[in-house]
């Protein structure tokens, strides 16, 4: 608790963080890694300007979910600014107010043209947290906007976590080792300038250099902008690595391509056939272990027929049936998988009949089933629901791309933690999992993915009764 005559010093923490905070660029990104501090870096930069008259900062997120979110933006400047004598005002729009008449505002542009809702603006420093999730057209309007009359330089401070495919990693590449995707060390923090015409970005080593190239002269001798990236990892923010020791261990149980992102500041890795689901660890069983605390199988359904007998591979997606279950000391066993083309009563009674055959051998067994966008979506759901009474059996929205969905399962099989019964299906399920998500069907993947995040997430339901002792029998080689 502080002491009414306690002294309290915010700032940043050496390193990185420093860098971040006082870079004079007019534009710094910050990033590379998740848990740099790199949202907190964002919080204290408006700080130095509180005192000024008519200062004012926007920083903005790609939806106001996540300001608002636990853990969130909003909930973050709490330990900040009322340190610093802010006062909170959440409604209609979160901001901070200072008696100087300075101001911080918390907003989002979720859609392209919600920046038309700024024309006329000045906002003397703009923030952007996770840089990425905007577009690059968002981007270069709000810094039109960039303006102001208080006296303060404007500027814009940004942070980020890698994304190989963003407009990001092309603007930022000379900080960048293009061979490695890894941030370039002694060029952490140096400063470039660019200047961007007819929607090209032009750069040099020094402003006169832009100057010279372009003719610039009046006002456009002010047009280029200096630019920095700064390269952090979680290693660099010590606070939090004392704080929570463990966020380390939960960064290294990612799948490769998260971890290589998020923990390692890879700006090239992309998903591609063989990362997510690596053939050689996947464990292959003959017999299914006694000792499963919980089963679900999970749908992932097409209702077109068939009809291309020639040429399956342009045919229409299958309709896919994942039976997955959890063992008692954490590992998953896909013990069953169904992909069929079918046509819609075609689909409806395979997942009648199976949830029937699944009761009887595994008695209790959750289904899972996956619910499209929109009323059609939920009608639908409503009706297999009805259908499967007497049944346990959920629908679920899909969220989030085929990627981000897989990527919980793909952690614990890159770990060795999957076991899949040796079947007439194993080698077909596994060769599409090898290949995602480059392979043109991705329907096995999808219903696995959403079998395994039923099981972890999946609200309370009954298990099987207590095991028997036994084991997993696992055959001596690999497909």
């Amino acid at each position: 608790m502080v002491k009414p005559d306690e002294t309290i010093i915010i700032g940043p923490q050496a390193g990185p963080q420093e860098t971040f905070l006082s870079t004079p660029a007019d534009i710094a990104i910050y990033g590379g890694a998740a848990g740099g501090g790199k949202s907190y870096a964002l919080l204290l930069e408006p700080l130095r300007h509180i005192h000024t008259p008519g200062f004012g900062a926007v920083i903005f997120r790609k939806n106001s979910n996540q300001i608002l979110a636990e853990g969130g933006l909003w909930d973050t400047s709490f330990q900040l600014y009322p340190m610093a004598g802010g006062t909170p005002i959440k409604t209609p729009t979160p901001k901070w107010k200072w008696r100087s008449g300075a101001k911080v505002t918390f907003s989002h542009l979720q859609l392209e043209n919600d920046v038309l809702s700024w024309q006329g603006s000045q906002i003397a420093m703009i923030g952007f947290d996770e840089l990425t999730h905007f577009s690059k057209a968002q981007f270069f309007y709000m810094l039109s906007r960039n303006r102001t009359l208080c006296g303060v330089k404007p500027y814009i401070r940004a942070t980020c976590n890698p994304d190989a495919d963003s407009w990001v990693a092309d603007f930022i590449a000379w900080w960048i080792d293009q061979d490695t995707g890894y941030p370039i060390p002694e060029k952490s923090g140096k400063i470039r300038w660019m200047y961007r015409l007819n929607d090209e970005i032009h750069w040099a080593d020094t402003k006169q250099e832009l100057i010279d190239q372009f003719g610039l002269c009046g006002r456009d001798k002010d047009a280029p902008k200096s630019v920095t990236f700064i390269a952090s990892k979680l290693t660099d923010n010590k606070i939090l690595m004392e704080a929570d020791p463990g966020y380390m261990a939960n960064l290294k149980a990612l799948s490769i391509v998260e971890r290589e992102r998020l923990l390692e500041g890879n700006w090239k890795i992309r998903p591609a056939a063989g990362l997510y689901f690596p053939r050689n660890k996947a464990h292959l069983i003959e017999e299914i272990p006694k000792n499963i605390r919980k089963w679900v199988r999970a749908w992932d359904m097409a209702a077109t027929e068939d009809k291309r007998i020639n040429d399956p591979a342009d045919g229409p997606a299958f309709t896919a049936g994942i039976l997955i279950g959890k063992t008692t000391d954490g590992r998953y066993i896909i013990a069953d998988c169904i992909n069929r083309r079918l046509n819609a009563d075609g689909v409806r009674t395979i997942i009648r009949n199976t949830a029937i055959l699944d009761k009887k051998k595994y008695k209790r067994v959750r289904i899972r089933l996956s619910q499209d966008p929109g009323q059609a979506g939920k009608d639908q759901a409503e009706q297999y629901i009805k259908m499967l009474a007497g049944f346990n059996v959920t629908a679920e929205k899909e969220s989030g791309s085929k990627e981000t969905r897989a990527e919980p399962f793909a952690a614990q099989w890159q770990a060795g933690n999957v076991y899949v019964l040796i079947a007439d299906w194993t080698d077909a399920l596994i060769s599409q999992y090898e290949s995602f998500p480059e392979s043109k069907f991705k329907d096995m993947v999808d219903a696995g993915s959403n079998g395994f995040n039923e099981i972890e997430t999946g609200k309370n339901y009954s298990i099987p009764d207590a095991p028997k002792p036994g084991g997993m029998v696992e055959s001596g080689w690999n497909i």
